[in-house]
């Protein structure tokens, strides 16, 4: 088997239908497998696709585990020879899957692959691919101080923002949006970090792949729009915005507090818990 689709929803039915109608209708000359992993949804997502799709493999979580355990659940039952992180808010519009799985065959140092990633509006999905997440890179990023420096490269690291958007190109990171990954890489490196319930997953991910010697490439040879949150984090967007802070806490102490002086980590680390404990006040207050 040639690709194994793994999709872990939350309350997206919206967007599901009309994706996987994408996968069926774009996905020519291809062998493929849908596993799907539901974290808890009351959208009548479950009921859906067992009458839809009776194809699908499905788990079905009790409570949302999390993105990271999700895909982890969907990749043990995997067969295809790469497997694709695919978020259930994304949509083809071409084949898409072809030409990566193309690229990934004809370039066997390549671990991981991203194509270009569209916003619904037809511009480009900048976060797609990225840098290491290191410091500069994250305040050059948030403080968008990026654009006042268009040139420095450590201030617009993370976006990486001089690349163009044509042209392939090797990257320190991409999304878990539409993240191809080589079944060999699978194997060597197991599946995601699970102390990242959602976010930076896909970061550490290549991170770890590049470590064992592979390639990380954005590959804007096919496109897919991606409409950005549909899966989970709209529904409850304070859990988000306080996961995704937890998460970046994590992966800067995993990959790059030994690098700085321990001072800088201790200011560093009073910045970040007071992201996430004003993101977690905001979770309390509005009860989400």
């Amino acid at each position: 088997m040639d690709l194994s689709i793994c999709l872990v929803p939350l309350n997206a039915l919206v967007y599901l239908e009309p994706l996987l109608a994408s996968i069926e209708q774009h996905t020519i000359g291809l062998s493929y497998e849908v596993i799907m992993v539901d974290n808890g949804s009351t959208d009548g997502t479950l009921e859906w696709v067992k009458e839809h799709h009776p194809e699908i493999q499905l788990i079905c979580n009790q409570a949302n585990l999390g993105f990271t355990r999700g895909n982890n659940q969907a990749m043990a039952l995997a067969k295809g020879d790469f497997l694709l992180l695919l978020n259930p808010d994304t949509l083809l519009t071409e084949d898409c899957f072809g030409p990566q799985i193309a690229y990934m065959r004809e370039n066997p140092k390549v671990a991981i692959t991203i194509p270009k990633v569209l916003n619904s509006d037809g511009s480009f999905q900048h976060q797609s691919r990225r840098g290491d997440a290191r410091p500069a890179e994250v305040f050059g990023y948030f403080l968008k101080l990026g654009k006042l420096f268009p040139k420095n490269r450590a201030l617009n690291g993370y976006l990486q923002s001089w690349l163009p958007e044509d042209e392939v190109a090797e990257v320190k990171a991409v999304s878990g949006s539409c993240m191809f990954i080589r079944r060999q890489v699978y194997e060597q490196i197991g599946g995601l970090d699970e102390q990242f319930f959602a976010y930076q997953e896909d970061s550490d991910y290549c991170m770890r792949a590049r470590q064992a010697g592979w390639k990380v490439m954005y590959v804007p040879l096919s496109s897919i729009i991606h409409y950005g949150g549909e899966g989970g984090s709209k529904t409850q967007p304070y859990y988000a915005i306080f996961q995704w802070h937890r998460s970046y806490f994590l992966y800067y102490r995993k990959h790059f507090a030994r690098e700085h002086f321990f001072l800088f980590n201790w200011f560093y680390y009073l910045v970040m818990i007071a992201k996430l404990l004003f993101a977690w006040l905001k979770r309390f207050v509005r009860g989400k």
